[in-house]
């Protein structure tokens, strides 16, 4: 989704590639012509850190794993350290039911809107109110078709392209009305294929640089101090970590993001602050090539991560997330969930992952 891509070259048969497949999803093809429901394959989770188990173990006893450690900082729980991945830090459950069920919401409603950019901006333009339309169940039609549905033409599109062509949400059943063909996408399609969107100072994915000249808006106040209370445990001595930009990415089933670095911010001794949302997923965290064996961990709901020094220049990704019976653990969010007005942020995220990238740039 992000990131570089270096040593492209028989990526097939490195170490961290061979994890990646190890781990990512993939449907059990031993009975190919069985009308059964197709389930996903079965997968060696054995290796893979739990930090979960590891925390209430170390809240028992205080005992830890070889090569880990855990400080404390101004925070509820402890953080956990890789003694051979300096500047790594995870923080299991860092975020409280309430924060997570907060950047979920703020996640689908408002940091896709414009002038934040999406994945969807190259084809469709800035698009407004994508969940609120997805929720009402309309459909996203060419601007120049619009006269032919019988809706207002002087009612401003929900896209603007930024020329004559543009689009507008209409009623879903003013499209299956018609029997002509047009160029239309249901809001709901729209929003299961939103995979990133960018706030603060924009991203510009096709020079991968910060293009400080697009127009954007100041990171939301509430998300700059709890990355700054997050980031405490990895800032140099006497630092307060400066949010200016930060990345949202968004898994659906089967999804995954590549190993790659997060290498376009100037001072790498600041860190990424992590936040996960939503599904359980895998996280693999490499070494400076590729061929370094990846270590693997869960990535539950609420969990941080940040990476900082040393730990930027280790290749990272997410092969696989859970959203299978048997791995859920949505349960507590789908309880804070369980509002009639929620039901769609809900239905949202029992099959979704939200991960939110903050940075400091400059």
């Amino acid at each position: 989704m992000y990131g570089s891509d270096k040593g492209t070259d028989d990526l097939e048969r490195t170490a961290f590639r061979i994890a990646e497949k190890k781990y990512k999803f993939y449907y059990d093809d031993t009975f190919k012509s069985s009308k059964k429901k197709k389930l996903p394959k079965q997968v060696d989770l054995s290796e893979v850190i739990d930090f979960k188990r590891i925390l209430e173990c170390y809240n028992h006893d205080g005992a830890l794993p070889l090569g880990m450690n855990a400080t404390q900082c101004d925070l509820d729980g402890p953080v956990f350290c890789l003694e051979n991945r300096p500047g790594f830090y995870f923080i299991p459950g860092a975020l409280s039911l309430e924060e997570q069920c907060q950047w979920i919401r703020e996640s689908l409603t408002s940091f896709p809107q414009p002038p934040n950019r999406t994945n969807h901006n190259a084809i469709y333009g800035p698009i407004q109110d994508l969940f609120i339309a997805a929720k009402e169940k309309r459909v996203l039609v060419e601007a120049n078709e619009i006269s032919a549905f019988n809706v207002d033409s002087d009612i401003e599109p929900s896209v603007s392209t930024g020329n004559t062509h543009g689009w507008k949400f209409v009623e879903e059943n003013t499209v299956s009305s018609r029997r002509t063909t047009c160029k239309s996408v249901p809001a709901s399609v729209l929003l299961r294929k939103l995979r990133w969107s960018t706030l603060g100072l924009q991203f510009d994915w096709s020079k991968r640089s910060y293009d400080i000249s697009l127009l954007h808006n100041k990171m939301p106040s509430a998300l700059c101090q709890l990355a700054k209370r997050m980031a405490a445990a990895a800032m140099p001595a006497g630092e307060e970590f400066k949010p200016e930009a930060a990345i949202v990415n968004y898994f659906a089933s089967g999804d995954s993001l590549g190993g790659h670095l997060d290498d376009m911010e100037a001072d790498w001794s600041k860190p990424i602050v992590s936040m996960s949302l939503g599904c359980k997923a895998i996280f693999l965290l490499g070494g400076k090539s590729r061929q370094d064996p990846p270590v693997a961990m869960f990535l539950r709901s609420g969990d941080v991560v940040l990476m900082a020094g040393e730990a930027r220049e280790c290749f990272h990704g997410v092969p696989r997330i859970f959203i299978d019976v048997e791995t859920d653990e949505t349960s507590l969010l789908e309880k804070q969930f369980s509002n009639q007005d929620d039901l769609h942020f809900l239905e949202y995220i029992r099959t979704s992952r939200i991960n939110i990238n903050i940075r400091q740039v400059f």
